[in-house]
């Protein structure tokens, strides 16, 4: 796929540097052949083999197929699966004819792409030049490879994932709350309540990290997920005296909910590519 969007970009450009319609790329064993008109482009990958004549003959008629059936309407309209997914039956028809039909029309077509690649030759490229001038189209680094991160959708947010969003900020702003003015005191009076206010602070943030990984995807949300859950436990069982009974279960209860609907809210599975 990578390979074919990196042809397919320079050829469009090699076509605008030379106002050629057609251009062919020589591989060792296919050839790539590219032919635009307006705002159409088509792109066939053939046997070297091939007949030049007849693969821009394919290109052709293939570019008046889509012009004639090309709805601008319902084009523009579309959403997934794309409303191109129809014009497949023509492309099926044109090759069909093609490899099996030799008629007069497809003999007019082929003199008359003849006579239009004798008066202007389709510009040929190795593969070399391509990749040469690839870079140089990309900013002068043509040894740079850039990558794309994956995109991650995660499955709906449930009523009982939102109710554990909200209790986490609950708990988060009490821990903060809580923090700010122990702090205020240990530093007026004495140090030796610095690990309390460290003991508030950390289960803050375990609180807001546990939101982000609920919220957004993470390739270790597991390892982060019990690391955080383990930093609320131990740090309210640490504040025992600050805190009673019932409010560190409750703080570990909170964190246990939220643990548990992060490992349990899943990837939505990958639609099937409906793209041409």
């Amino acid at each position: 796929m990578v390979c074919v969007w990196i042809v397919t970009s320079y050829l469009s450009l090699e076509t605008e540097f030379h106002s050629a319609r057609a251009v062919q790329l020589l591989l060792s064993f296919v050839s790539i052949c590219f032919l635009s008109s307006g705002e159409i482009a088509c792109m066939a990958i053939c046997s070297s083999s091939y007949s030049t004549i007849m693969a821009f003959c394919f290109l052709e008629e293939l570019q008046w197929a889509f012009a004639a059936s090309y709805d601008t309407t319902s084009i523009n309209l579309a959403s997934r699966p794309y409303a191109f997914l129809e014009f497949d039956n023509a492309i099926q028809k044109v090759k069909h004819r093609f490899n099996y039909m030799s008629g007069s029309a497809t003999k007019v077509s082929w003199e008359k792409v003849e006579e239009e690649l004798r008066l202007q030759p389709p510009v040929q490229l190795k593969l070399e030049d391509a990749e040469l001038m690839n870079g140089m189209a990309n900013g002068g680094h043509a040894g740079v490879h850039v990558e794309v991160a994956p995109a991650y959708r995660m499955q709906r947010v449930t009523p009982l994932g939102i109710l554990s969003l909200v209790l986490n900020i609950m708990c988060g702003a009490l821990n903060l709350i809580r923090g700010v003015h122990l702090a205020e005191h240990s530093f007026q009076e004495d140090y030796e309540g610095i690990g309390n206010v460290v003991a508030f602070f950390l289960p803050f943030l375990a609180c807001v990290f546990q939101c982000y990984l609920y919220l957004y995807y993470s390739s270790t949300r597991k390892v982060k997920t019990f690391v955080l859950f383990f930093s609320v436990c131990l740090c309210n069982i640490y504040l025992y005296g600050l805190r009673n009974l019932w409010q560190i279960a409750f703080h570990i209860g909170v964190a246990s909910l939220s643990s548990y609907q992060i490992l349990t809210r899943q990837l939505m599975e990958k639609q099937p590519d409906c793209g041409v």
